[in-house]
């Protein structure tokens, strides 16, 4: 455990010494370019490398080495082509079955694009990538490392959503769906949490949610449909997780305060003349991504509210909910008194300790399986189902 929360604590140091807003200059590096180059490398390499070097640490990672097994054996397994490309293709190159290397591509690309995410879209990386750790993502990533590949995409994706282009984005998420068809998903709810929705809209979508609660049995058999696999096992079982539905509540709850805050502020500005020229056009970005972030956090807490007979609610949830990383850095800045802002930092940054001390306690138990963590330096892996029969 303690080396899951010293490099949490010393990849959050780092990331408070990067400035991702700091303008850059032609033809010159300055000091704080410098600086954000050195320690998002360091950041990179640290949680890159322990992911990489890991042993039998994550909550499927033996299933994931059968599987490989089996790809290399032309066997069927229930992955998708990329998967099972990236299989061959490695175990092909390395003359032998080098499951190590197939966890370090997915660790390498799984943190690039969660680092990328980060610092072109937050409005203060050292505030984002601290939830990023403490609210678990980068320790889950040891788990189900398929789905948070995914999950980086997806989380990567939301620049093209806010710039409108549609092209770049339905192309990335399709290429990250060859390794997760589950990502396809956030295609229609992207785009719909990307418009302006009115209220007589919001009514008729608030109806159509209704039909989650009597049409249960038509929505299984779309999941069966799309995940075949499930049929007559465990998974159809569904499930909701409470702790989600309290995040997002308290998200929403603090996006109405902070929208009442700013409109608030905006108004006596533009009364005092205080506003100025040139500003409508970032209030319309922020009002963009504003209620992009909202949208998809309601949506998350109606789908764990609604639709917990569902088993992939979890996956679809969470591909809403990771942008509370990028929503909470950016209500924060939108605080107008100096004071309240302080007050909600101290919150969040308290909240998202406890979440993580939660998060850690429960790391050696089935459904983590983070602890304790081994590496291959100094471990064996256990004998997969293929070995014991």
């Amino acid at each position: 455990m303690m080396i899951y929360i010293t490099v949490a604590a010393v990849t959050a140091f780092l990331a408070t010494l990067v400035d991702n807003r700091s303008k850059r200059q032609f033809h010159q590096i300055t000091r704080q370019q410098l600086c954000n180059r050195i320690c998002l490398t360091a950041i990179f390499v640290i949680l890159f490398l322990l992911s990489a070097c890991r042993l039998n640490v994550g909550n499927d990672y033996a299933r994931y080495v059968e599987f490989m097994h089996l790809v290399n054996c032309n066997a069927y397994v229930p992955t998708e082509i990329g998967f099972n490309l990236l299989v061959k293709l490695v175990y092909g190159l390395s003359g032998y079955e080098n499951f190590l290397l197939v966890f370090a591509f997915y660790s390498f690309v799984t943190v690039l694009f969660f680092l990328l995410a980060l610092y072109e879209q937050s409005d203060e990386f050292g505030l984002a990538f601290f939830l990023f750790m403490t609210l678990g993502y980068y320790f889950q990533t040891f788990s189900t490392v398929r789905y948070y590949l995914a999950l980086a995409m997806a989380l990567y994706s939301m620049k093209f959503v806010m710039r409108r282009q549609w092209g770049r984005f339905v192309v990335l998420v399709l290429l990250g769906s060859a390794f997760h068809k589950s990502l396809l998903v956030v295609i229609p709810l992207y785009f719909l949490a990307s418009l302006a929705w009115k209220k007589w809209q919001l009514a008729i979508a608030a109806l159509f949610c209704t039909t989650f609660l009597f049409m249960q049995d038509y929505y299984l058999k779309l999941v069966v449909f799309l995940y075949p696999t499930y049929e007559d096992t465990e998974y159809l079982e569904g499930g909701t997780s409470y702790i989600s539905i309290l995040r997002c509540g308290a998200v929403l709850l603090f996006a109405g305060i902070v929208y009442l805050m700013r409109k608030k502020e905006t108004a006596r500005r533009r009364a005092a003349d205080y506003a100025g020229s040139g500003r409508s056009g970032e209030e319309a970005l922020w009002n963009r991504r504003f209620w992009f972030y909202f949208y998809l956090n309601l949506g998350a807490l109606i789908l764990y509210v609604f639709c917990s007979f569902l088993p992939i609610i979890s996956r679809i949830g969470y591909y809403l909910m990771v942008s509370q990383i990028l929503y909470l850095p950016m209500l924060l800045e939108a605080v107008p008194s100096r004071k309240w802002r302080r007050l909600f930092r101290m919150g969040i940054i308290l909240a998202a300790v406890l979440y993580f001390a939660m998060y850690l306690r429960k790391g050696a138990g089935d459904g983590v399986l983070i602890l304790p963590y081994r590496t291959f330096f100094f471990h064996d892996m256990v004998n997969i189902l293929s070995d014991v029969n």
